[in-house]
């Protein structure tokens, strides 16, 4: 950001009277509420900005020190005065909380400076409160007082200041938008393309349950032949030569640990049972596999097929992705600090039905095949963002075509288990959503 677009925007902040609400919405993003007005704070290390949009949905939660005294001090204040340092791309933000018996004042100082954007907290007396980042190269401990980064050796103060301020922070936030987006989606996409290339190998190296079916039937058939010429084979006879049952030569290799022909015929009976047992566990195996690809493609589908960020940063949450690496046949995202579950497949949906509490919210598209989605409340009620950023993903994560879907929600208290994954759900709310 250039200096002359910052000092154009100190000037048109400077028509707003509060600070209505302030917080990190980003690892280096904070939302304000200016009287009506959100307008978005960018301080990433690549790209410092400031924009407005219209689209925001909030799917992280923060609780840092620095987001308890940002809310302390500057929410729901008023704003005094707001400055541009004449040195450096800083604004400074006065605020001042009033009250019957009290106010408290504070600054929030706003740093464009690059790769070393920050935001910090200082009291009146210019001691830092708490900042964003605390920099080896910057003492900016709670208590200090705010030493100032070193100013650049050139600034862009021509004169410029567009037409229609608010047209050009939407803009703003319109190009970048475009440009992050591909670019997190071509990294999110070749991320799962790795992941679904793994377990298609997997897949391809299993065994065919057809030829391990096939191999017990010859191994029983040998084992029967064995037990019918039981008196004809010796002890620890390497082989059997005879006739099989329909009159053919035939010549089975006994085990060479068998003691005695009854002995070989339950080894091979025993063979022939662990074999059918391993086409078992590989049919399951292979379901397994092709499930976790399925939901993969599904993932990234919604990933092909986001127009925000934060849809497909919610679906790459750190916490969350940690815990769905333990194999399981569902899947944990945060929303907002919400924990928010989907099953991958009927066994997930059957989990999650155990796995919820009376209160928990139970989420499932109406009158639609579809994952279960349970949202954990710990009792609390729930925002209204959190139930449909919840059901966008129960409708994404459950169909293949986009368009307007209906998901039905109640406690999981009111959700009977039939067969399978089936359910049967009283007293629920309906909300529709657009995918």
């Amino acid at each position: 950001m250039r200096y002359k677009e910052l000092r154009a925007v100190a000037e048109y902040l400077r028509n707003f009277k509060r600070l209505n609400d302030i917080q990190r919405v980003g690892d280096n993003l904070i939302r304000a509420q200016f009287d009506k007005t959100e307008i978005f704070f960018d301080l990433g290390r690549s790209k410092n900005l400031i924009y407005m949009r219209d689209d925001f949905v909030k799917t992280k939660h923060y609780n840092a020190p620095f987001d308890k005294v940002l809310a302390k001090f500057c929410k729901k204040s008023f704003i005094e005065k707001i400055e541009l340092d004449e040195k450096d791309k800083i604004l400074r933000i006065h605020c001042a909380q009033r009250s019957s018996y009290k106010e408290q004042k504070a600054i929030l100082q706003l740093e464009f400076t690059g790769r070393h954007a920050n935001a910090v907290i200082v009291d009146e007396k210019g001691k830092v409160l708490e900042a964003l980042h605390h920099d080896f190269h910057r003492d900016l401990k709670p208590g200090r007082p705010l030493i100032a980064p070193v100013p650049p050796k050139k600034l862009d103060r021509s004169s410029w200041k567009p037409d229609d301020m608010e047209a050009y922070l939407h803009k703003v936030y319109e190009e970048e938008r475009q440009k992050r987006l591909s670019v997190l989606k071509s990294a999110k996409l070749l991320q799962l393309n790795k992941q679904k290339a793994k377990l298609q190998e997997l897949l391809e190296g299993l065994e065919k349950e057809e030829e391990l079916s096939q191999e017990a039937d010859e191994v029983e058939r040998q084992a029967n032949i064995v037990l019918a010429n039981i008196h004809a084979i010796k002890p620890y006879q390497k082989e059997f030569v005879g006739k099989d049952f329909e009159g053919e030569d035939v010549a089975i290799p006994l085990p060479k640990e068998a003691k005695s022909a009854a002995h070989a015929a339950d080894l091979l009976f025993a063979k022939a049972k662990k074999l059918r047992q391993k086409a078992k566990n590989i049919h399951i195996r292979r379901q397994n596999l092709q499930e976790k690809i399925d939901f993969l493609e599904k993932k990234a589908q919604i990933v092909r097929n986001a127009k925000r960020i934060e849809d497909i940063e919610l679906l790459f949450h750190k916490l969350a992705t940690k815990e769905s690496k333990k194999d399981k046949n569902y899947e944990k995202y945060i929303i907002d600090g919400y924990p928010v579950y989907i099953g991958k497949n009927r066994q997930g949906n059957v989990e999650l039905l155990k796995k919820a509490k009376a209160g928990d919210i139970w989420m499932h598209l109406k009158d639609l095949p579809s994952a279960h989605v349970i949202i954990q409340t710990n009792k609390q009620n729930l925002p209204e963002h959190i139930l449909r950023t919840a059901a966008e993903l129960c409708a994404k994560f459950s169909v293949k075509h986009g368009g307007r879907y209906l998901v039905d929600y109640t406690q999981r208290r009111n959700v009977k288990p039939k067969e399978g994954s089936n359910v049967e759900y009283v007293k629920y709310k309906t909300i529709g959503v657009i995918i």
